[in-house]
């Protein structure tokens, strides 16, 4: 670990050289200053780490000539320096971890009903308002790409946009089957009805990542059929995107215009073929690792939503809550996320330590 940590310096140093001799170049100088603050937590520790393996040792030799009150002195100081060792040793170890590099990304969320009829849909719009409020808690911007509704205040499926620095961070882990357990309002006997409703979590790419040539799709125009007024109604704003090699089709409508739907549907097919191209990377690396935590995997039942008991379990780390409402506003889904972003960082400490990374 030494070795890396001395490359980092070296690095942070050449960094900071470069800074200073970056002249008019704005573009470059931000690049470099962002580079230098991202380095700045582990630069900071590593020379603690540093100044600690000095002081140890001096320590040591110390106590090899005192005795007496000094040498007691002397064994205490060390105890205190070896202690903090450890402690620096394994905050570095979680700064070196590599992150998943989508993580900062803003991300696109698209919530399909399963099996279970219109309790399906419905709990497709109680999901909706769940994300739409714990984004909110969390001060990111949310924007509706498109809407198919049931009628009687469901949705079939529903495409929304989440922005905001970490957004990816926390909402990777809902991909997944979501399972909901309650008595329908339309059921007359009381009996629970189990419903299941799909939720996909895309990492919004850039232009540069995700290259699709025009004969690779097929772009149709027609009327929307949501709201926005009169205006939409009339004219052929709505755009349908079908990628002819992966059979994915995309369709937006909420813009008031084709070109910002086209727009749109563009940004989420990227996101699409970007996480498909990351599953087949990460299936290739490890295909263990991806029964895991945090697979995204689409048949994955990863949390039961039980009203009766009004319990809320995360099978993937066997968490639960009793909260039913706080998790529904939002407020208490960090029981949860929180969690398995520690599991996640676990998991990626032991595969760094077993690398020898």
């Amino acid at each position: 670990m030494l070795d890396k940590l001395e490359s980092i310096l070296e690095h942070y140093a050449d960094l900071e050289q470069r800074l200073a001799e970056v002249g008019q170049d704005y573009q470059l100088a931000a690049e470099l200053s962002k580079e230098r603050s991202d380095l700045d937590p582990i630069v900071t520790l590593a020379k603690e780490y540093k100044e600690n393996l000095g002081k140890t040792e001096e320590t040591r030799e110390l106590i090899e000539v005192s005795e007496g009150e000094m040498l007691d002195l002397a064994k205490m100081e060390l105890e205190e320096l070896e202690a903090r060792k450890i402690e620096l040793e394994d905050l570095l170890k979680s700064k070196l971890v590599p992150k998943d590099p989508r993580d900062d990304r803003n991300v696109i969320v698209e919530i399909r009903a399963g099996t279970g009829g219109d309790e399906a849909g419905l709990f497709v719009s109680d999901l909706l308002r769940m994300y739409l409020k714990y984004a909110e808690i969390h001060h990111y911007k949310t924007e509706i790409i498109s809407a198919n509704e049931t009628g009687i205040g469901g949705y079939k499926e529903v495409t929304f946009a989440i922005k905001g620095k970490g957004a990816y961070s926390r909402f990777k882990f809902e991909s997944g089957v979501h399972r909901v357990q309650r008595v329908p309002e339309t059921e007359s006997q009381g009996r629970i009805h189990t419903s299941t409703v799909t939720v996909a979590v895309l990492a919004e790419v850039d232009d540069i990542e995700i290259d699709i040539p025009d004969s690779d799709i097929e772009i149709d125009v027609f009327k929307s059929a949501g709201a926005g007024g009169q205006n939409v109604q009339k004219n052929m704003t709505a755009v349908r995107i079908h990628h002819k090699p992966t059979g994915i089709i995309v369709a937006c409508q909420d813009e008031r215009s084709q070109l910002q739907n086209k727009l749109r549907a563009m940004s989420v097919l990227k996101a699409r073929l970007y996480e498909l191209a990351e599953e087949k990377r990460q299936n290739e690396l490890d295909a263990a690792r991806r029964s895991q935590i945090g697979t995204g995997e689409r048949s994955e039942k990863i949390r039961t939503y039980n009203y009766p008991q009004s319990r809320v379990t995360d099978h993937r780390i066997n968490v639960s809550s009793y909260n039913m409402a706080g998790v529904m506003d939002g407020y208490e889904l960090d029981t949860f996320i929180e969690e398995l972003q520690h599991a996640e960082e676990a998991e990626r400490l032991a595969n760094f330590e077993s690398n020898g990374k």
